[in-house]
């Protein structure tokens, strides 16, 4: 067991037709400006931006706003973001999306508060001292952004995608409205999906194994249950309300450091294997991560043998058969069924894309930062390791 601290600052507002109550949060921290930032036309026309600009109009709250965020947010669109809100005083953003949004959101926050370069603060180069305040109206249940103090964001000329983050980062305030979630397509549904329950895979499969706390292994593998469950109800019948409800707070709780407590933290090489694809390939990133999982578990099956055991049996429902390693490549194979079940990609292949050799050679490189650092904690992969990964998902 470790030692940890737990602290989750963001303030949930968990209610239908809770982005009309934006002013009232905002009045709390008495903004100059705010600006309020977006993604594409969906939020316009749904009417949801035109709710919150009334919000604050009756607040008397001033705004500027700035839309255009993409799925795996850009450098570009951030640099953007800080210039503005220099050139019109604001001082708190507001994410109106789901995570690229609040990503592209505090990575303004941050380039805004502490200057200079903000890539640099990704790159490793300088370290966060602080952030401009954020808070998110969510409309995508998938990255858990808005009760974590990351964001991650793809450098538009190198195409390398990175992440950074800091408490003051975290959300003050999350409006969450799982009715903003019934117009979503499907494969974004499940994406997200499949996001939420690799935010808790990557801390379930840890070094620490049978150390670890009880509440913590039995919160996650709840989570992951509920997650599977609800995904499967989506599937039949996308307008049910109740599995909504269940997946937006999913979101949250997977991705708040909760499924994580007393552990060494989690795995987090499947992200970085992943994150490589979606700034090469700007593919769906719970896609991506459902796309490569196997392999990486296959890779590394020795060490995390006994975890993969319990996964099967106390989250996929496997019957413990003569010997553990019959038992996790069983719960594997029904991951990856529940995967085809919802049209999440089990390979690279299924995922659309079929990278040559020199092209995986440079995600590799890349995923380890040109050689400055070894992926994950069960082994600690390296290029060659990443290069046979890569392979086997293909």
């Amino acid at each position: 067991m470790n030692n940890f601290t737990y602290y989750t600052p963001t303030k949930v507002i968990f209610k239908e037709n809770g982005e009309s109550d934006c002013a009232t949060e905002l009045k709390a921290y008495n903004p100059k400006k705010v600006l309020i930032h977006y993604g594409g036309g969906s939020a316009i026309k749904s009417g949801l931006i035109d709710r919150i600009k009334t919000s604050l109009d009756n607040g008397k709250i001033e705004y500027v706003l700035l839309g255009g965020v993409v799925a795996n947010p850009l450098l570009s669109k951030v640099n953007e973001g800080i210039e503005l809100c220099k050139k019109e005083g604001v001082d708190f953003i507001l994410a109106v999306g789901g995570g690229s949004v609040i990503d592209s959101s505090k990575a303004i926050a941050i380039g805004l508060f502490n200057g200079g370069n903000v890539w640099d603060f990704f790159d490793g180069k300088r370290k966060v001292q602080g952030s401009f305040p954020v808070a998110a109206v969510l409309t995508i249940a998938a990255a858990g952004s808005e009760m974590s103090k990351g964001c991650v964001v793809t450098n538009d000329d190198t195409l390398l995608k990175r992440s950074c983050g800091h408490e003051d980062a975290a959300c003050r305030f999350a409006i969450m409205n799982p009715l903003l979630t019934l117009s979503l397509p499907d494969y974004q549904t499940f994406s997200g999906c499949v996001d939420i329950l690799m935010h808790t895979m990557e801390r379930y499969f840890n070094t620490d194994g049978d150390d670890n706390l009880d509440i913590t292994d039995e919160i996650a593998e709840g989570l992951m249950r509920s997650v599977i469950k609800n995904s499967l109800i989506l599937k039949q019948n996308p307008k049910d309300v109740k599995a909504r409800w269940n997946v937006m707070w999913a979101s949250s709780l997977s991705h708040n450091g909760l499924t994580g407590c007393g552990t060494n933290s989690g795995e987090w090489a499947v992200h970085k294997i992943e994150h490589e694809l979606g700034g090469k390939y700007n593919v769906a990133h719970g896609a991506g991560l459902s796309a490569v999982f196997s392999a990486w578990a296959l890779y590394v099956f020795d060490k995390i043998e006994d975890r993969l055991e319990k996964f099967a049996i106390k989250v996929l429902g496997v019957e413990e058969k003569t010997t553990s390693k019959e038992t996790a490549l069983l719960g594997l194979e029904k991951l990856n069924e529940f995967y085809r079940t919802i049209n999440m990609p089990t390979n690279l292949k299924e995922l659309g894309i079929n990278p040559s050799d020199e092209e995986i050679e440079e995600l590799s490189i890349k995923a380890t930062n040109f050689g400055k650092r070894l992926i994950g904690t069960t082994i600690g992969l390296d290029k060659d390791d990443l290069i046979k990964i890569y392979n086997m998902a293909k």
